[in-house]
């Protein structure tokens, strides 16, 4: 999975909040803000391929967690990017 061009986190008020750039990317529908742990995630894969795999390594090398919690939140946190848009295949 890749980022979707055209898409940036930004720090609005303290929140991490997915911002779009361009118009074809604008959907004023729906707010995408990021928690801290997302938001590292983002910042880490940003111009790179990514999957379960590697959102899992990076969530074990940030923070002590278990790998099957690590795996499990990675999934969720790919499965909520797709829906929202932001990122593809």
């Amino acid at each position: 999975m890749k980022i979707k061009k055209g898409f940036r986190l930004r720090s609005v008020c303290g929140e991490n909040v997915v911002v779009a750039e361009g118009i074809e990317n604008i959907d004023f529908s729906r707010i995408i803000s990021m928690n801290d742990s997302a938001a590292y995630l983002w910042n880490n894969v940003q111009e790179t391929s990514f999957d379960v795999e590697s959102l899992t390594k990076l969530l074990l090398e940030e923070y002590e967690v278990d790998e099957a919690t690590a795996r499990h939140d990675a999934g969720q946190i790919i499965d909520k990017w797709l829906e929202a848009g932001i990122i593809e295949k």
